[in-house]
């Protein structure tokens, strides 16, 4: 009000020295400088509180979580989106997931499943990534049968009964959840398929095995004639059989040789069914001893790694959590988990879910295999989704970003940390500045939280909560949603590939004051970050990143 009463102030001076000859001039003079007073009185309004004005995201209250009812309501008679994935993709960033159906809505965010697909065609990819799977985890079997049998080649087992069609399924549903998939018949398919190929083979060898035995007989009257001993016959009918088997063995060779063809691997142009006979010969992973020895070393990480995982998420899945010890322990062995003896049975079957589909994503992606911190990431995955399956295609989807996460050379870590110090550079310079003091600019104390995407910074929901509304925002991005004036209008804020990157900006920006108050030092907001678990207020971290990405997104991408 100050200024008010300088304006009035200003005019009674003005209207004061008025004269009879002067009097229509002063009035014009004295109404000019009521309106640029009041002009004036709103800009330092506006100016004082320009800090205070938030984002749409803000002024809106969010809204309920996307319940069951309102999902279903979502698809045509067919079985796809009314509107392409808008409506799914605003109520997903606006409240999130209910967690009855997250397991169904996850695989559209994570581009599983097209925005556009029906129902038969999300049937038919299902399939296709089922048998994908399937022949993953055959692989990693045959490499975990390869393993043990090195020390001790001579034991004369058979190659084919290392990785039996039994085994096979073992490895596929009792990793997997309690029950049985309801569309198993798929599966089933697959294995009797395997059966049927497993006893052609052994009457192959029987029949081989047989004849070669015939053969010895005749070769026995000879040696006899000839005054060979017993011992000489006696090995050559070992000598026979073993050739006969290994006949056998070469074709089973050339079929393995031709399932690792179809099987499927990651590709930079391609979705997440890409399989390697699609690709050309020069990006197809080198065969080689030096490939054999890094997937040992990862198998090696990721046992360990799954021993270790914590049990946070056993509130969240109680089906898991009510696992028997005897079926964890058929997990374990199925996937030639070793020390877990001490744990629980819960923990156990979680573990060997954990290898399970980690093994087959380092097959899957050889480039990035496995490092630690992938775990982190698959473990919420696995509580929500209780198929094998459909978690591994799910984490799949997941790590087409999260993936440079991960690169031996940290050339997508380093990018990313500088999108950090550029958000925070164009929203605060002060706070970079002394950042830069510091040798903080860098933005290396939120290494673990770009890494790990906040996993440990915040609870087991929030992180699901958080990652729901990132992977909203990528499925906009790669459906094209944003790239319309009508989309962005229903959207609001526009959908970026690293909202993440926003939020993180957005916890630091939260304690500005403190670290220019208070640091002295990297060290010291490196504790700070990582002791900043629980301590976040999930929805108000996405509103300041909604926020962020209104004001600077075309700054800074």
């Amino acid at each position: 009000m100050w200024a008010w009463g300088l304006a009035e102030r200003a005019v009674a001076g003005l209207l004061g020295s008025a004269d009879a000859h002067g009097g229509r001039w002063n009035t014009a003079v004295a109404v000019g400088v009521t309106a640029a007073a009041g002009i004036a009185l709103v800009a330092i309004v506006v100016s004082s509180r320009r800090g205070g004005i938030k984002s749409p995201w803000r002024r809106r209250k969010r809204k309920p979580l996307l319940a069951a009812k309102e999902w279903r309501s979502l698809f045509t008679p067919e079985g796809k989106l009314y509107d392409g994935g808008v409506k799914l993709v605003k109520r997903v960033r606006n409240g999130g997931v209910e967690p009855s159906i997250r397991a169904e809505v996850w695989p559209f965010l994570l581009g599983v499943y097209s925005l556009n697909s029906s129902q038969a065609e999300r049937e038919a990819v299902k399939e296709h990534n089922r048998r994908g799977y399937l022949l993953l985890r055959k692989h990693c079997l045959r490499k975990n049968s390869e393993e043990s049998q090195r020390p001790n080649e001579t034991s004369g087992v058979s190659h084919e009964k290392s990785i039996s069609p039994g085994k096979v399924k073992e490895s596929i549903t009792s990793v997997g959840s309690e029950e049985q998939p309801e569309n198993g018949s798929v599966e089933e398919h697959i294995l009797s398929e395997e059966e049927n190929s497993s006893a052609i083979l052994q009457q192959e060898i029987q029949d081989k095995t047989a004849k070669a035995l015939t053969e010895n007989k005749v070769d026995e009257n000879v040696c006899s004639s000839s005054s060979r001993d017993e011992d000489e016959s006696e090995k050559s009918d070992v000598t026979h059989v073993e050739a006969a088997c290994n006949d056998v063995a070469s074709v089973h060779q050339s079929s393995v040789e031709d399932e690792e063809e179809s099987m499927p691997k990651y590709s930079n142009s391609g979705g997440n069914m890409e399989t390697e006979n699609e690709l050309s010969k020069a990006a197809r992973p080198v065969k080689s001893g030096r490939a054999v020895e890094d997937f040992e070393t990862w198998q090696r990480i990721i046992r360990l790694d799954a021993v270790r995982a914590n049990n946070e998420w056993v509130s969240y899945s109680p089906s898991q959590a009510a696992v028997t010890r005897e079926k964890a322990i058929e997990s374990a062995q199925a996937v030639c988990l070793k020390d877990y003896e001490h744990l629980e049975a819960h923990r156990i079957h979680h573990a060997s879910r954990l290898v399970a589909i980690l093994e087959a994503y380092a097959t899957y992606d050889p480039e990035i295999g496995y490092c630690q911190g992938m775990s982190d990431l698959l473990a919420p995955l696995i509580a929500v989704l209780e198929e094998d399956d459909e978690a591994f295609w799910c984490f799949a989807g997941f790590m087409r970003k999260a993936r440079h996460n991960f690169r031996l050379d940290e050339v997508g870590i380093r990018r990313q940390l500088n999108m950090v110090s550029k958000i925070i550079k164009n929203k605060d310079f002060r706070l970079y500045r002394h950042l830069e003091m510091l040798e903080a600019a860098d933005c290396f104390f939120v290494y673990r939280m770009v890494v790990v995407m906040f996993r440990r910074e915040l609870t087991f929901e929030q992180t699901l909560s958080l990652w729901e509304v990132m992977w909203a925002d990528q499925a906009a991005s790669r459906a094209g949603i944003a790239r319309s004036s009508w989309g962005k209008l229903r959207l609001g804020a526009p959908p970026t590939d690293d909202l993440l990157l926003y939020a993180i900006a957005a916890s630091v920006l939260e304690k500005r004051k403190l670290i220019i108050e208070s640091y002295s030092s990297m060290d010291e907001i490196i504790r700070d970050c990582n002791n900043m678990a629980g301590q976040l207020d999930i929805w108000k971290l996405l509103d300041d990143a909604h926020d962020l990405v209104l004001t600077l997104g075309n700054r800074v991408e």
